[in-house]
């Protein structure tokens, strides 16, 4: 399974919504409900699922999905090196 068939199906677990569908230039407002409270239950989920942490600065830069993405991808191959 590829970062964005995980993504999704972290944030339909996240915002309880099966019909959600992110891709690199999605952001918070293309989200229903996605606020601060749900963008912490986001951020815990995906860290979980792929055993990944985030700095608050590297959080801090997310601007979209696609940022996310190859932010996690990054963390994924530094930790296989």
């Amino acid at each position: 399974m590829n970062t964005f068939d995980e993504l999704n199906r972290i944030f339909r677990t996240v915002f309880d919504d099966e019909d959600i569908t992110v891709n690199d230039g999605s952001t918070a407002a293309d989200v229903d409900g996605w606020d601060s409270l749900s963008h912490v239950n986001l951020i815990i989920a995906i860290e979980q699922k792929f055993k990944i942490k985030f700095t608050t600065k590297e959080l801090l830069t997310f601007k979209n999905v696609g940022d996310l993405r190859r932010a996690i991808e990054s963390k994924i191959v530094t930790r296989k090196a």
